[in-house]
């Protein structure tokens, strides 16, 4: 049975953790809000990976699956997963590029925006939900520091 002191020291010794390792607090704050992300994409029946993929395809027009997982930076072996269920859900397409005929471009079709647009919708609310322990300045804060982290790591993968 944990004593007074146990249950003391682990309410306590994270924040110190967190405040002397900034690396190891950002991979536990990674973790919960990749939790609730994937939570959230869930009630629109797209995972948080198929949701980016589509919102890059709408964003960008077609692209190649290593394109998709390079700037997406989830891992190739993952993108091949998410491309066949968008592919079987009829959100994507596929098709030879005609630049490489060696490669396809991945292209959303309409149902796929369709998918898109409902799963968009949540967005606002997900992000105020997840992020309320900040108020809008430290949101665009943060935002500002993890797009400087993420500038200096061209080549991470998921």
């Amino acid at each position: 049975m944990p004593t007074r002191t146990g249950a003391r020291a682990r309410t306590t010794y994270f924040p110190r953790l967190a405040a002397e390792r900034p690396d190891i607090a950002l991979c536990r704050a990674s973790t919960a809000v990749a939790r609730a992300a994937e939570a959230a994409a869930e009630q629109h029946g797209l995972g948080v990976g198929h949701h980016l993929v589509l919102k890059m395809l709408a964003a960008v027009g077609p692209c190649s699956q290593q394109v998709l997982s390079e700037e997406l930076r989830i891992d190739r072996s993952v993108m091949v997963g998410i491309a066949d269920e968008l592919e079987k859900a009829g959100y994507v397409r596929r098709e030879r590029d005609a630049q490489d005929r060696r490669a396809y471009a991945v292209t959303i079709t309409t149902p796929g925006r369709r998918a898109l647009t409902r799963a968009e919708k949540g967005v606002p609310a997900f992000l105020d939900q997840t992020f309320a322990a900040l108020d809008p300045a430290e949101r665009d804060q943060l935002t500002a520091l993890l797009g400087k982290l993420l500038a200096t790591d061209s080549t991470a993968t998921d």
